[in-house]
């Protein structure tokens, strides 16, 4: 039903199209910077980490300040337009001319720039149903989410193989350019134009400094870093999956890429199915539930990779990651209500957020030295933690569904 209402509505259609682009695009980049940075470039590690450092950095500072300033002056097109040549440009030029300073330009500056149109496209969702109640919102956010997770998987099976018949590495680069061309190419012919909306757009009127105190409320910043701490059990497994795997005796790197293949496969449609328990439950509940199923599969991921049941946890991923991926989506739209801009932001800095907690919680598991069965339960705890808090705050209703 929620598919539907979808592919009816002229703005929707455009972001769901956008979103399957932007999935090919970070399933063409992400997973092969480091190969590509190290071992074609020749860039030391020190040096790659600092660029992660840098993009991370910029991601975060481009989603902020673009979403505070297209709420301040509503002019969307023009930003979302900017964001999406930025990508294009730093593809492109990896395509083109590959080397240490042109990777640092893609994957340092131009690209992390481009990621920010993540946000933004939730933002013109927001204002494209606003008048949809929470739960109707719920549902078609999921449904768009859920694009980007299908192109994404979609392309790591490509690309699996792809280079199991001896496509080179720097291929990623070429559909990595053109998923990009497309989406600016469909933003800039379909993106609705500034002032010409079906919807009221108006500017807020809030200099940034006022923008910046209004996320730096009390009420809005501990909910973040409360998000962040859910977020982070996913970072975590990132980071744990292919270790665990390569310490394995029976696994090998085989295993770990089809272990997170099927996470992403059970997203799909887990986050299809998200709507018909938006209408029943809030989305701190459902937050905290999907956080118990997601944290359980990484707990046990490290104590049950020996035996057959380690093929069950992907499932349980999927079910529990459905929820911590999307429903904040929406939360943070209710809770900057009139600033879908400042919200999309808002994803950006849960992100950061998480990334230091699942690094602060792997640097803690390493120093102990309990191995990695540990640090997953030392992660899990810190998410756990983390829904628990936004449960009780937000009971029964503090302004937040």
């Amino acid at each position: 039903m929620t598919a539907f209402a979808v592919l009816r509505d002229p703005t929707l259609r455009l972001i769901a199209w956008s979103m399957l682009l932007l999935g090919a695009l970070n399933a063409s980049v992400y997973p092969y910077q480091s190969l590509v940075g190290i071992e074609r470039l020749g860039l030391s590690e020190p040096v790659f980490a600092l660029i992660l450092a840098m993009a991370s950095a910029v991601s975060v500072s481009a989603s902020v300040l673009l979403g505070i300033l297209s709420d301040q002056r509503a002019n969307r097109r023009r930003i979302a337009l900017l964001t999406a040549a930025s990508g294009a440009a730093g593809v492109g030029l990896m395509l083109i001319a590959p080397s240490p300073l042109t990777f640092l330009l893609c994957h340092g500056l131009l690209f992390p720039v481009a990621t920010s149109l993540y946000g933004q496209l939730f933002a013109l969702a927001r204002l494209a149903r606003a008048k949809d109640d929470g739960a109707a919102r719920d549902a078609i956010l999921a449904t768009l989410r859920s694009a980007l997770s299908l192109s994404f998987l979609a392309m790591l099976i490509f690309f699996t193989f792809a280079f199991g018949w001896g496509l080179d590495v720097m291929a990623v680069y070429l559909s990595a350019t053109v998923a990009a061309v497309i989406l600016a190419t469909l933003l800039h012919l379909r993106w609705p134009h500034d002032g010409q909306t079906a919807w009221q757009d108006r500017p807020s009127g809030l200099n940034f400094r006022r923008a910046f105190a209004e996320i730096a409320e009390g009420r809005i910043l501990i909910r973040l870093l409360l998000l962040g701490a859910i977020a982070s059990a996913g970072n975590l497994y990132m980071i744990l999956t292919a270790l665990v795997f390569d310490a394995s005796p029976s696994r090998d790197a085989g295993d770990a890429a089809l272990y997170i293949g099927l996470v992403a496969g059970w997203e799909v449609p887990c986050m299809l199915l998200l709507p018909l328990l938006t209408r029943r439950f809030r989305r701190a509940t459902l937050m905290a539930a999907g956080t118990v199923i997601y944290i359980s599969h990484l707990a046990l991921m490290p104590v049950l990779t020996e035996t057959a049941w380690l093929w069950l946890l992907p499932l349980l991923a999927g079910l529990g990651g459905t929820a911590i991926i999307t429903l904040p989506i929406a939360y943070y739209q209710d809770l900057l209500d009139g600033r879908p801009g400042a919200a999309g932001a808002m994803l950006a800095l849960q992100r950061l957020a998480a990334e230091l907690l699942a690094a602060a919680a792997f640097a803690l598991g390493a120093m102990i030295g309990g191995g990695y069965a540990l640090t997953a339960f030392m992660g899990a705890g810190i998410a756990l933690l983390g829904a628990l808090a936004l449960l009780w705050i937000d009971r029964p209703r503090l302004g937040v569904s």
